[in-house]
């Protein structure tokens, strides 16, 4: 059977062979420079603890890291973006209360999350969150998240696979973004190591594929442009799907070419992602669960 990642490399480059309103330019692919090297930020994410801590923090984090087609409507830290906005905010809730138990995440309600992250109560994405996290709560049922990496075996793509499987919200087919960017966020902190990680996709979410059109690996058909550029919201469908898949698809010949695993290409094009020049340019934003 193929392994979690050989799937979504499959899977996308089949979207990015019919795709019909995002093409990948191999010029343009050939002349991209990446980046600088991963790095996790240690102010805005939860680093300092201990092992299990940390691994409880980076677990909590990927079950909601998610909703960017939300961000524009948070309330964003001082020069932070949406996501850095949510991971600082939990790092600060483990940094004065530790982690929840896992029965205290079965029963998190939305307004407990709301007020621990900074927003409002009524705000749509803290019911998907605490959502998110009671559905975490039940996958784990006793077990604590360091057993659960335990039980991969060191296999990134075992991993990724189990989270998949066990969470409803993880269940990004084709794509898995979330599933898989748990073992490479465990591995830079420091708190796991897997043999296979190099072989995890990048992890396809909006700001990537966003760095890659401003590179002009991706070009978009101009319908399609003209949605995003508007800053109008796509539909969770076809037109999204393509241009993830075909930012998957891109960063595997990519990374190919410079000689580097598709998580780390995936993490420097990521970081590259936060300077002001390219939020300076509208990216898509699809109101899912997923990304």
């Amino acid at each position: 059977m193929a392994s979690l990642p050989d799937e979504v490399r499959a899977a996308c480059a089949q979207v990015a062979a019919q795709a019909r309103s995002v093409r990948i330019d191999l010029d343009a692919l050939e002349a991209l420079d990446p980046g600088p090297p991963p790095a996790l930020d240690r102010e805005r994410h939860y680093l300092e603890g201990e092992p299990e801590d940390v691994t409880s923090y980076f677990l909590t984090l990927d079950a909601i890291n998610f909703g960017s087609g939300w961000f524009p409507t948070l309330r964003k830290r001082k020069g932070s973006s949406g996501y850095f906005t949510v991971a600082w905010a939990l790092a600060d809730r483990f940094r004065e209360a530790g982690p929840w138990s896992n029965d205290e995440l079965r029963r998190i309600t939305t307004e407990e999350l709301a007020d621990t992250l900074g927003q409002p109560r009524d705000h749509e994405l803290m019911a998907l969150y605490a959502q998110a996290l009671r559905d975490l709560g039940r996958f784990l049922g006793a077990r604590h998240p360091v057993e659960v990496v335990a039980q991969a075996n060191g296999s990134a793509a075992t991993l990724a696979r189990t989270l998949a499987d066990g969470m409803a919200l993880f269940d990004d087919r084709g794509f898995y973004k979330r599933a898989q960017i748990v073992p490479s966020n465990l591995a830079l902190a420091g708190v796991a190591s897997f043999r296979d990680l190099d072989r995890l996709t990048i992890f396809a979410d909006n700001l990537v594929p966003h760095v890659l059109r401003c590179e002009g690996v991706l070009v978009y058909a101009d319908g399609l442009a003209g949605l995003i550029d508007a800053e109008r919201p796509l539909r969770f469908g076809a037109q999204e799907r393509e241009i993830r898949a075909c930012a998957v698809h891109a960063c595997t010949q990519i990374a190919a070419r410079l000689g580097i695993s598709e998580p780390e290409l995936d993490h420097r094009l990521w970081t590259r992602g936060q300077r002001r020049e390219y939020k300076a340019r509208p990216r898509h934003r699809c109101r899912c669960v997923f990304y």
